[in-house]
């Protein structure tokens, strides 16, 4: 069933029985919203931020609480995930490490994107240009020396192969990626999704993993970038800025995204965005006069 982007993010970024009410996005470039979601039985702030692509510190802020806050159900949250489109391939996956997010397109336009959980600073996920090599439901797996190697030096049961079930960290799916030990795959820990604490891979909440999962076939195109900042121009006219911290520490200076655009640019504004670093996209700059037109995909 098609969905507008619109419907995508309040809907099927959800937790299964939720409540979510949502402004309009501002562009095609510009995905996510603004609304407001009715916590279930069971939430708490990491939970919904992995689920919907927001840091929970950030949440926690979005509606004065502490981070530690204790929320009872039914408690109506605000949250904005609104994220930039860091570009437009004409076909595949396109992963922004910094931005803990996938995008995938067909024939140049977005049909869905997905938080995901990414490698730890210490154990990186690759970045360059990639194709899907194999796909396998109900993997079974292979734990790789190097993660056997970590299980001894910290005193765990050390296992070499895990078969499906609820105790294997791949989930339901996996995509492996040409070149690489890497993979997509789902997990057991839903709530470890919008973190940087996998051993390379890419983690997916199970709802997106089997979405995301028949869309591709071997040899689906698969670009990981790292852009901690990024800026886009809106349908309306304005400016868009997101800034995300330099987990990796690669040391680009987050200034020189805004050279093109310096002289339109809210330039404290834009300072401050990129000192806060939160992961959201902010409007930097004014647009055309009128209300921005809502992004719409089928």
């Amino acid at each position: 069933m098609s969905l507008s982007l619109l419907l995508f993010s309040i809907l099927f970024l959800s937790p299964s029985s939720t409540t979510a009410v949502a402004a309009a996005a501002p562009s095609s470039r510009v995905v996510g919203n603004e609304f407001t979601y009715a916590l279930q039985p069971g939430d708490s702030l990491a939970r919904v931020g992995a689920r919907f692509g927001v840091d929970p510190p950030v949440l926690a802020s979005q509606n004065g609480l502490s981070i530690t806050a204790v929320i009872p159900a039914g408690r109506v949250l605000r949250i904005d995930n609104r994220h930039i489109v860091p570009a437009i391939p004409e076909d595949g996956i396109l992963i922004n490490v910094p931005q803990r997010l996938l995008f995938y397109f067909e024939a140049g336009s977005l049909v869905a994107w997905y938080p995901v959980g990414l490698g730890r600073a210490d154990w990186p996920t690759p970045r360059g240009s990639f194709f899907i090599a194999t796909k396998e439901e109900q993997p079974v797996w292979d734990v790789p020396r190097s993660i056997q190697e970590e299980m001894r030096r910290e005193g765990k049961r050390v296992e070499t192969r895990v078969p499906p079930g609820p105790r294997n960290p791949l989930g339901s799916y996996w995509m492996g990626l040409t070149a690489s030990s890497c993979g997509i795959h789902g997990t057991t820990a839903p709530t470890s999704v919008y973190r940087f604490q996998t051993h390379g891979c890419i983690r997916l909440h199970p709802d997106d993993v089997a979405d995301l999962f028949p869309r591709v076939s071997i040899g689906t195109p698969v670009e990981l970038i790292y852009r901690p900042v990024l800026l886009a121009r809106s349908e309306d006219g304005s400016l868009w800025l997101e800034s995300h911290p330099d987990v990796y520490r690669e040391g680009a200076d987050p200034l020189e995204f805004l050279d093109p655009e310096m002289a339109t640019v809210h330039r404290a504004l834009a300072r401050e965005v990129i000192r806060k670093s939160e992961g959201i996209a902010t409007r930097i700059s004014p647009g055309e006069p009128g209300d921005p037109p809502q992004a719409g995909k089928n």
